[in-house]
């Protein structure tokens, strides 16, 4: 019973959850207090919720193309798997907002709303990929609107720097569906439509480069974390290319490179800390061999 509701809430992809919630807070400018803690248990219920839910909606899809996941196997009534996501959500948003967290409540309304969407749509509209990465981009802003407001473009170098980050990786995200779609299209897909999925996916680095331009001390250390980061890309596009079920696997590998993606950010702020993030990051493909991330 625990293993399907451990598979229905895909637990091998919470980490990458928390590395978001850490940078968006850390290079915010917060510390190691409890509100940081809040907010990584509030992120912990908004994303597995969401992905109870995402199962719930896609059940009739699951009976006739996924027998094996929890719901249509019986491992998990599909009516209680409703009531634990939507309570999760629920409860993920007052922690995030009233328990603790004191995370702006639009940003997390927002969050919820995004999540909600993607779970409902993300069948029938091809294009809901771009709700799924703006779900990654909320989950950075939650964690940093409770120290200030990134969206408000006053000038603040924080403020800027988090919101540089949450577009980059809410682009990683789409950017890596787009690839894996671009590859498996039985057609084929034109070259400018593969460029630019893969300038989405490689848009972190991009963003971190041009975030260092200016502060010389910073510029060797984040090539560094760059560098790092686009050989573990290169590898996945290398293996996505060969087709079939490698597609499945460089996808598990991209989503374990979450954590890489955050280390660019919060090498601005602490290279020790963008160290761990990137040790974390083989660890979460080790982990998907125990629970699928996808």
């Amino acid at each position: 019973m625990l293993r399907a509701w451990l598979e229905l809430a895909r637990i091998s992809n919470l980490p990458t959850v928390w590395t978001n919630v850490a940078a968006g807070w850390l290079v915010m400018g917060g510390g190691w207090d409890a509100r940081l803690g809040w907010l990584l248990l509030a992120g912990s219920l908004l994303y597995t919720g969401g992905m109870i839910l995402n199962d719930a909606a896609d059940v009739k899809f699951d009976r006739e193309h996924r027998r094996e996941r929890p719901i249509p196997s019986g491992r998990v009534r599909c009516d209680v798997a409703w009531i634990v996501g939507l309570l999760m959500l629920w409860a993920g948003m007052r922690v995030a907002v009233s328990w603790g967290g004191g995370a702006n409540v639009w940003t997390v309304a927002a969050l919820v709303v995004a999540i909600l969407f993607y779970d409902l749509y993300h069948k029938p509209w091809s294009g809901a990929v771009w709700v799924m990465g703006a779900c990654r981009t909320l989950l950075v802003l939650m964690a940093a609107s409770a120290l200030g407001d990134p969206a408000a473009g006053d000038g603040d170098p924080a403020e800027g720097a988090v919101l540089r980050h949450a577009l980059g990786l809410g682009a990683y995200i789409v950017g890596l569906t787009l690839v894996a779609r671009a590859e498996s299209a039985p057609g084929g897909v034109s070259p400018l439509a593969r460029i630019f999925a893969r300038m989405l996916l490689l848009a972190p680095a991009l963003l971190a480069l041009a975030a260092v331009l200016g502060a010389p001390t910073r510029l060797v250390p984040t090539i560094g974390l760059v560098l790092l980061f686009l050989v573990w890309t290169e590898g996945c596009l290398r293996l996505i290319r060969r087709g079939g079920p490698a597609i499945g696997r460089a996808v598990g590998w991209l989503l374990a490179g979450i954590p890489l993606v955050d280390a660019l950010a919060v090498g601005q702020v602490s290279l020790p800390l963008a160290a761990g993030f990137v040790a974390l990051a083989p660890l979460l493909r080790l982990w998907q061999r125990w629970i699928a991330a996808t």
